[in-house]
């Protein structure tokens, strides 16, 4: 029996689609709080809760994908725990003075 073989077809078409850029981004931040919450020994769902509550997606992760995303996983954790302890801080002497 002989099947006919497109191989340049088969080479284009492997039957998964491109990841969108969103997606990607999405991935991304992620695995920075993945990353983050193995760092610190908490769970995922509580580094998620305080990136969100200090806007870290908003003000870091998405805006600076580009620069981010080219950074070893430790320099980006590094860099992600350091905006959330002095977020959280400013956050914590906002709600002292009020």
């Amino acid at each position: 029996m002989q099947m006919d073989v497109n191989l340049k077809g088969l080479m284009a078409d492997n039957g998964y689609s491109r990841p969108s850029e969103e997606q990607l981004r999405n991935v991304f931040a992620s695995s920075c709080v993945e990353a983050s919450a193995r760092r610190l020994d908490i769970p995922a769902s509580e580094m998620y809760r305080r990136m969100k509550r200090v806007e870290l997606f908003r003000d870091l992760i998405y805006p600076c994908y580009d620069t981010l995303h080219t950074q070893s996983r430790e320099v980006v954790t590094e860099d992600v725990l350091e905006a959330l302890k002095v977020r959280e801080q400013k956050l914590g002497n906002e709600s002292i003075s009020r």
